[in-house]
């Protein structure tokens, strides 16, 4: 399941309103009984790619903006040792994907590392397809307290206060959770980010921020770093890899307390074969140290995926880190026909169609000081059982989660509508939807996933991207799509 994640800005809330700041609010959810995709009995895969922007073949380093998409169409890669190519994220933060008709060589190196922490206290900038960390908290502040990293996994701020000693910012989360903040006695530490998302990196995503630090009089906290950004490079023919593929977490900057480390960023691979021995770099980000005292230091951030898929990797042996590489028969790179969810309107405000979802930027939806609490909170679905309740987490700038449910989805299965009550505090939040089918009672449509029946069927809202579908099958194992 991919939860979607509520944060901070690291400007104080204003006492004059409250900002509403929306996850993706793009949620798609399938009912029925949609078809696995096939493996193909003859032991073939195709990328997909329409060759539209022909051969790369760069000669010396170089750093590209992904397209608007997120995807390009190459006939070849061949990226020679020396080269890097490091991919700038756009304005939509998409994640990056390569399709290659042809072969795809890489022997120099691929980066899309978040960035590490600023020293001036703002949050690191995640990779493409990642979240950025949290900016560290200020001494003039009235909080102190450092801004919880963006996306599903960010990691918590870390506490403040005018005289005492601070508590460090906690790692962001992503394949596995990040490491708490570190607190001296009677601070309680910012917890870690939460693990998100599946091995299968479907649908594509990087890594969670890091929480800033805690700040006190005269010493700012230090920021969090950026969430390692996601690639997926796909080939019709072969994968020689022998050089470095990179996606990083930031780590944290050094202030009054330590700002948390970006969680690693997502890494797959698809080819009919793929061969070579190179170094693919998913790991998160270190915290970082407190100018203060040992004892409030930001936590690292938890590892990210990293994903291979082809008939015969026989003579593929890369080191990696994380260690773990979940290995697969390659599959398609973004299954279609999955299922959708959305916010569409908060206090009677329609959301926009393409929201940030960053506690960074402007919020999505500004929400009057005339508007009581609670606030009502529009859903909208398509192919989803009518009567399905969906749970909605509202997560604000400053303080614990609080979590909902709408009343159960009405009008037909192919549009249907839900509302739910949240109370919005001063300042920036962040607002998600899940909503889980429930295969197992009497009289619903028997469902199949890559051979084994499912039980359940949950669906989430993802920033600024497309939803993510995860079934859960009878032996618990999480199969997840991507809606289209």
């Amino acid at each position: 399941m991919f939860p979607t994640f509520d944060q901070v800005t690291r400007r104080r809330p204003p006492t004059r309103g409250r900002w509403a700041l929306l996850g993706a609010l793009a949620l798609a959810l399938l009912c029925g009984a949609p078809t696995a995709p096939a493996q193909n009995t003859l032991n073939t895969f195709s990328s997909g790619s329409t060759g539209a922007d022909g051969a790369f073949s760069p000669t010396a380093s170089q750093s590209i903006v992904v397209p608007d998409s997120g995807v390009f169409n190459f006939t070849t890669v061949n990226i020679p040792v020396g080269v890097t190519v490091t991919f700038i994220r756009n304005a939509k933060n998409r994640p990056v994907t390569i399709l290659a008709s042809g072969n795809v060589t890489i022997a120099g190196a691929i980066n899309v590392d978040g960035k590490a922490g600023s020293g001036n206290g703002g949050g690191g900038q995640g990779g493409p397809g990642g979240y950025d960390g949290g900016s560290g908290g200020y001494p003039f502040d009235i909080s102190f307290v450092g801004t919880t990293g963006d996306g599903p996994g960010g990691g918590t701020g870390g506490q403040g206060n005018g005289t005492a000693t601070p508590g460090g910012g906690a790692g962001g989360g992503f394949a596995g959770t990040g490491a708490n903040g570190s607190a001296p006695s009677g601070v309680t530490p910012a917890p870690g980010g939460p693990r998100y998302g599946s091995s299968s990196l479907v649908p594509l995503v990087g890594g969670s921020g890091g929480g800033g630090g805690g700040a006190r009089t005269n010493n700012t906290g230090g920021a969090g770093g950026g969430g390692g950004g996601a690639i997926t490079i796909a080939s019709s023919g072969t994968i020689a890899f022998s050089g470095q593929i990179q996606a990083r977490g930031g780590a944290g900057s050094n202030g009054a307390g330590g700002g948390g480390g970006g969680a690693g960023g997502g890494i797959r691979l698809i080819a009919n074969t793929i061969t070579g021995g190179g170094s693919l770099s998913a790991h998160g980000g270190g915290g970082g140290g407190s100018i203060i005292t040992s004892v409030a230091n930001g936590g690292a951030g938890g590892p990210g995926f990293i994903r291979v898929e082809a008939f015969d990797r026989s003579a593929f042996a890369p080191t990696a880190n994380p260690g773990f590489v979940s290995f697969a028969l390659p599959h398609p790179v973004a299954p279609a026909n999955a299922p959708a969810l959305r916010i569409a309107s908060v206090g009677g405000i329609a959301a926009p169609a393409a929201p940030l979802g960053s506690l960074n930027g402007a919020p999505d939806i500004v929400v009057p000081t005339t508007q009581a609490n609670p606030v009502t909170v529009g859903l909208e679905a398509s192919n989803v059982p009518v009567g399905t309740v969906v749970a909605v987490t509202l997560t604000p700038a400053q303080g614990a989660r609080a979590n909902s449910q709408s009343t159960p989805l009405s009008g037909i299965e192919t549009a249907s509508t839900a509302t739910a009550s949240v109370t919005l505090p001063a300042g920036m939040s962040v607002i998600t939807a899940v909503a889980v089918i429930d295969l197992t009672t009497p009289g619903s449509a028997a469902l199949f996933m890559e051979g084994e029946r499912v039980d359940r069927v949950e669906v989430a809202a993802t920033f600024g991207g497309k939803s993510e579908v995860t079934y859960v099958t009878r032996t618990g194992r999480r199969i997840t799509r991507p809606s289209e």
